[in-house]
């Protein structure tokens, strides 16, 4: 995949870690999230409360794809919705890569 502006291509064997500043509550709706090192609350929805989850466990890109098109028997590829959202995650600092 090219890269894009404010993107990066992930390669699919890719792996994260969650921010260890962050102090993660689940709600109806996703998940709040308070970074200390910044200072900022962060409202994630369902689905991106779920990759976070699944970056905290060690799950690679494509172990995220496949867990996200299995568990929500999803027919359509998901790569690039997962690497976007991936990538707002970077980018907020709420994982560093593995």
């Amino acid at each position: 995949m090219a890269e894009t502006i404010g993107t990066k291509a992930i390669e699919a064997n890719a792996t994260f870690a969650v921010s260890s500043d962050l102090e993660i509550s689940q709600v109806p709706d996703g998940a709040m999230i308070f970074q200390a090192s910044r200072d900022r609350v962060h409202y994630l929805n369902p689905t991106a409360a779920i990759i976070l989850e699944l970056c905290d466990l060690g799950k690679s890109r494509a172990e995220i794809e496949a867990f996200m098109i299995e568990g929500f028997a999803l027919t359509a590829p998901i790569a690039d919705e997962v690497e976007k959202c991936l990538n707002d995650l970077l980018l907020e600092g709420l994982i560093t890569p593995a």
